[in-house]
C-alpha cells in the first residue's frame, strides 16, 4: 500500500486526489493531510480521511507540514498547492528522497535549477499537469530519454481567437468561464492569458531537459491531445484523453501500473476533430513574456511569477482590467534585477520584494 502525504487537500487537485485514493483505498492510504485556511473543509476531510497526520497552516504555520514530507511511513508526497509556497514542500520532499506527485508549478518555474541540484543526489518527480504526464507517457516514463521536439498543446482558454487589444474590458466571470477544464481560478485566468502555457513550457525545459528551441506549442481546442514528442526518425507520439486530472492524477499515484479510472472514454463510435493551430507566440503577451523570463533564467520567472499572482488576484477582486494584467508584471519585471538562483531563501526574499513591487503597480492601474 502506497502512503501519501497531500499537501493542498482543499483546492481543485487535492479533492481530486482524495477522490481517487477513496476509489482504490486497498492500495492507497493518505497518511498526511495538509491545507492552507479552509478549516471548514478541511475538518470534514480530516473527519472522513482519518489520517495519522493533520495540519492547518493558518493555525499551525508550516513547519509542522513541512515535517510531514520525510516521515519514514510517506511514500510519496503529493504537492498539490499551489503558489511559491509549493516549492518548500517539494524541496523538503526531494531531500528526503521521496517520490514528488508535482502539481504545482511554481516548483519548476521558480525553482527549477534548485530541483534539478537536489535531483542528482535522490527523490524522483512524477508529474501531473496534464500536458506534462502526456508528454513523460509517450517517453515511456523515462525523463531522460532520447526526443527531437516537445509538442505542448494549449486549449486556447476562454479568449481564443480574440485580439489582445479586444480582452481591455472582459470581465473576471469570462475570464473564468475555460471551454474545456474544470480548475482553481488562479490557473483558469492564467489559462485565459496563456501565461499558464508559457510556465508549461519552463516546467517541461527542466523537466525533461529541453532546450526552449525544442519546445514547440500548438492550440489544440478541444483538449482531447495533451501533448506530443517527436523522434529522430520523424516519428510523433501523442497522449489523447477526456480532458479530466483524474487520469494524470491516478497514474501519478500508481506508477508503474495502470488503474481503472471513471474518467470518461472517447467514443470513436461519433465523428470528431482533432484540429491544431498554431501559437503565434507574438500574438499572446503573457504567453510571450513567460517565455523570455524562461529563456533569461536566473530570478527572472521568479519575478513573473510573483507579479502575476499579485495582478491576477487585483483583476478578480475588479481592481483593475484583464490586460493590466501584463501591464503590472512587465512593471514588476522591469523593476528589479535579475540575479542567479543559489538558494531557497534569497529565491524567497525576491520572491517576496516582486509582491511588493508588483502591489505598488496595481495602484497605477487600479479602475475602480
Amino acid at each position: 500500500m502506497k502512503r501519501i502525504a497531500l499537501i493542498g487537500s482543499t483546492g481543485s487537485i487535492g479533492k481530486q486526489v482524495i477522490s481517487v485514493v477513496a476509489a482504490h483505498g486497498d492500495k492507497y492510504k493518505i497518511t498526511a493531510l495538509v491545507a492552507n485556511s479552509n478549516q471548514t473543509l478541511f475538518n470534514s476531510q480530516v473527519d472522513a480521511i482519518k489520517p495519522d497526520y493533520s495540519s492547518l497552516l493558518s493555525e499551525d504555520g508550516e513547519g509542522r507540514a513541512l515535517e510531514f514530507c520525510a516521515l519514514k511511513d510517506v511514500d510519496v508526497v503529493f504537492v498539490a498547492c499551489s503558489g511559491f509556497a509549493g516549492l518548500k514542500y517539494s524541496i523538503a520532499a526531494l531531500k528526503a528522497k521521496k517520490v514528488v506527485a508535482l502539481a504545482n508549478k511554481e516548483t519548476l518555474v521558480c525553482g527549477g535549477d534548485l530541483i534539478a541540484s537536489i535531483l542528482k543526489v535522490g527523490g524522483k518527480i512524477i508529474p501531473v499537469d496534464s500536458e506534462h504526464s502526456a508528454i513523460w507517457q509517450c517517453l515511456d516514463y523515462n525523463c531522460d530519454r532520447p526526443f527531437k521536439r516537445l509538442i505542448i498543446t494549449a486549449s486556447g482558454g476562454a479568449f481564443y481567437g480574440k485580439s489582445w487589444e479586444q480582452l481591455k474590458d472582459v470581465t473576471p466571470e469570462r475570464a473564468l468561464a475555460h471551454p474545456t477544464w474544470k480548475m482553481g481560478k488562479k490557473i483558469t485566468i492564467d489559462s485565459a492569458t496563456l501565461l499558464n502555457k508559457g510556465y508549461e513550457v519552463i516546467e517541461a525545459h527542466h523537466l525533461f531537459g529541453a532546450e526552449y528551441a525544442a519546445i514547440n506549442t500548438v492550440i489544440q481546442p478541444n483538449s482531447i491531445v495533451h501533448s506530443l514528442v517527436e523522434f529522430c526518425d520523424g516519428a510523433i507520439l501523442a497522449q489523447l484523453g477526456a480532458p479530466t486530472m483524474e487520469l494524470p492524477i491516478s497514474l501519478a499515484l500508481s506508477y508503474p501500473e495502470r488503474l481503472a479510472a471513471s474518467t470518461p472514454s472517447l467514443d470513436f463510435s461519433k465523428a470528431f476533430n482533432l484540429q491544431f493551430y498554431p501559437l503565434v507566440r507574438k500574438q499572446y503577451p503573457m504567453y510571450d513574456l513567460a517565455l523570455s523570463c524562461g529563456e533569461r533564467g536566473g530570478t527572472a520567472p521568479t519575478l513573473l511569477n510573483a507579479a502575476s499572482e499579485v495582478a491576477v488576484q487585483a483583476f478578480l477582486n475588479g481592481e483593475i482590467a484583464f490586460t493590466d494584467i501584463y501591464s503590472v508584471a512587465a512593471d514588476t519585471l522591469s523593476a528589479i534585477d535579475i540575479q542567479g538562483v543559489t538558494d531557497y531563501d534569497s529565491l524567497a526574499d525576491v520572491n517576496l520584494r516582486a509582491r511588493l513591487i508588483a502591489e505598488r503597480a496595481v495602484k497605477k492601474y487600479i479602475t475602480r
